[in-house]
Parts: structure tokens; C-alpha cells; sequence
């Protein structure tokens, strides 16, 4: 996540200008040892170029890039506000969750951190009236929306150029600041990341660990959530994220009747990927209720159809 010196550098830059460590050191306040370190950082991330002048003096320059250009944006629109005091990483991963009202609860649960820090990091946005509250939820005001861009800019960047480090043809379908579900386009990339610590195999193609074994067109997905349990719940939720079609239906009702999900755990998971009409979609067929309406979100299986599947697959 990008540092409040990041955020300086990029800001000093943000016009378009170039300069070398010491004007960056001078002008952010930052120790030009200090600035050396970030500048290395940006500019592996690539957010920065870099030319040599004479006597090989570096001069920085901020890059066309997806997070630039979004905090460059989120500078246009809102110039008088000082979004290097503003932002800590923590404030940035906070600020992910803010494209709805939600309870501190619900955010210090899914980062893994306590409801104090939740409250440290919404501090500086409180003061200047950059959220809004109600029934005890915060989200962000709607006029701020370019710093939700930004912040889910930065986010993906971050859990794109990890991934890529390890499989480079991964491209990012769901992420959060923590966690991250990514496809593959290659099986070289596929045995890389099952190598790899940190990372699960996910969707289809976990299937066959709870004895469900299917056909898989392509490349398996992945997921990334260091310390936490891949749970079947989650499987379900990356499976239809990635892919709903009625046969995705059909295997994942299979699967969370082999491993006896029940509609609570799942509509709860499923909340964080807005898939929690699908899912309650899901147990009408199997409380027995088949009965097809156009105001359902996906495509229920037959009743036949689904039973000779689970004859075929020894799901009782």
C-alpha cells in the first residue's frame, strides 16, 4: 500500500514536472535517504519514470498508470484538501469498504485488525467531513467517489503486481485489501501458483477435494488470503463470481449439499461479493421448490435434470 511519502512524491509530481531526490526531499519534508527508498518503491511499482541528466543525476517523473491517474483526478477535483495527511495505508484499506455503509464491526472482522484501528484510520476523514453515518454505518459521501477510485485502483495494482510476480499472465477478478481471486491463461502459471505459498486453488477446480470431480475448460482460478481457511462457502461464492451459467448452478448446488452448507454461513460469505440473491436463489430448488420465475438472478436446474446429477455424482 502506498506510504504517506508515496502519496507526497506523487503529489509533488502530479503536474507533470520532473525532479531529482533532493528537490523531492526538500519540498515533501522527507531525508533524501528516506526519498531514495520510496522512489525505489514507486518505481518498481511503476508509478514513476526515471531519466539520468548530467553526472547521471536521477530526475523522476510520475507515469501513465492506472493509480496515478486516479489520484490525479482525486487532486483536480479536490485541491484543497491535503490527502497526504489524510491517507495512511490503513486509512486506504479502510476506505475499500466505504462504497456502502457498514458497520466498524463488519470492517475491522473482514481486515483482520480491531475496531480502535478502524476508528484511528476514518479519523482524519471524519474532520473533514468527507463521511456519512447512519443507524451506526459509515461509507463515504458520494461527491468523494474519486477516492474510492482511487483506493480500489491502488488496491488492485497491489494484488496484481504480487501475483504477477509468480504467474504473469494472472488478471485480477475480485479482490479486497487482503485477499484476491485472480485467473490464469496458462498452465505453466498454474503449476506456479499451486507452488506457490499463500495461494489455493479455488472455483471448479477445487471441486474435486470434496469429492465432486468436473470438467474444466481452461485454466483453474486462485486465491489469495494469507492465515485463512478456504471454506466450500467460499468455493460456492468464486465459483458463480466467476462464472453463473446453469451449469455453475447445478455443481454448486451439488457442493453445498455434499458438504451440507448452510444459508446463513453462505449468504453471509456471499454478502462481500454481492452474491447474496444468488445464493438464497440456491435453496429454493433444494428445499424442493423448482418453480422457475423470471425475478430470480440465475437459472435453476429442472427438477430431473438435477437429480439424475446427483444420482451420477453420490449426492444424497
Amino acid at each position: 500500500m502506498i506510504s504517506k511519502a508515496g502519496l507526497a512524491v506523487l503529489d509533488t509530481l502530479s503536474t507533470g514536472r520532473k525532479a531529482t531526490p533532493e528537490e523531492l526531499a526538500a519540498e515533501t519534508g522527507y531525508s533524501r535517504d528516506h526519498l531514495y527508498d520510496v522512489l525505489d518503491e514507486l518505481l518498481a511499482a511503476g508509478l514513476l519514470t526515471e531519466t539520468r541528466g548530467s553526472s547521471n543525476q536521477r530526475r523522476v517523473r510520475i507515469a501513465e498508470h492506472p493509480v496515478t491517474e486516479a489520484y490525479r483526478t482525486l487532486l483536480s477535483e479536490f485541491s484543497h484538501v491535503d490527502w497526504t495527511e489524510l491517507l495512511s495505508p490503513a486509512t486506504l484499506r479502510v476506505c475499500w469498504y466505504l462504497d456502502r455503509p457498514r458497520h466498524i464491526a463488519d470492517i475491522a472482522d473482514r481486515l483482520g485488525i480491531t475496531r480502535q484501528g478502524v476508528h484511528s484510520a476514518l479519523s482524519p476523514l471524519k474532520h473533514r467531513a468527507l463521511l456519512s453515518q447512519s443507524d451506526s454505518k459509515y461509507a463515504l459521501r458520494d461527491e468523494v467517489s474519486p477516492l474510492l477510485a482511487f483506493v480500489r485502483a491502488t488496491v488492485e495494482h497491489e494484488h496484481r503486481a504480487r501475483v504477477r510476480e509468480i504467474a504473469p499472465s494472472a488478471t485480477i477478478a475480485w479482490c479486497d485489501p487482503k485477499r484476491a481471486l485472480v485467473r490464469l491463461q496458462t498452465d505453466e502459471d498454474t503449476d506456479a501458483l499451486q507452488a506457490a505459498p499463500d495461494w489455493e486453488m479455488t472455483g471448479l477446480g477445487r471441486f474435486a477435494a470434496y469429492g465432486l470431480q468436473f470438467f474444466l475448460a481452461g485454466e483453474p482460478p486462485f486465491w489469495y488470503a494469507p492465515d485463512e481457511e478456504l471454506t466450500a462457502a467460499e468455493v460456492v461464492c468464486h465459483t458463480l463470481l466467476l462464472d453463473s451459467g446453469s451449469r455453475r448452478v447445478s455443481y454448486s448446488m451439488l457442493l453445498i449439499e455434499a458438504e451440507n452448507i448452510d444459508q446463513e454461513t453462505l449468504v453471509e460469505t456471499a454478502r462481500w461479493y454481492d452474491l447474496e440473491s444468488i445464493m438464497k436463489a440456491l435453496y429454493r430448488p433444494l428445499r424442493g421448490d423448482f418453480d422457475r420465475t423470471d425475478d430470480l438472478p440465475v437459472i435453476l436446474p429442472k427438477k430431473d435434470e438435477y437429480m439424475a446429477l446427483k444420482e451420477q455424482y453420490g449426492v444424497s
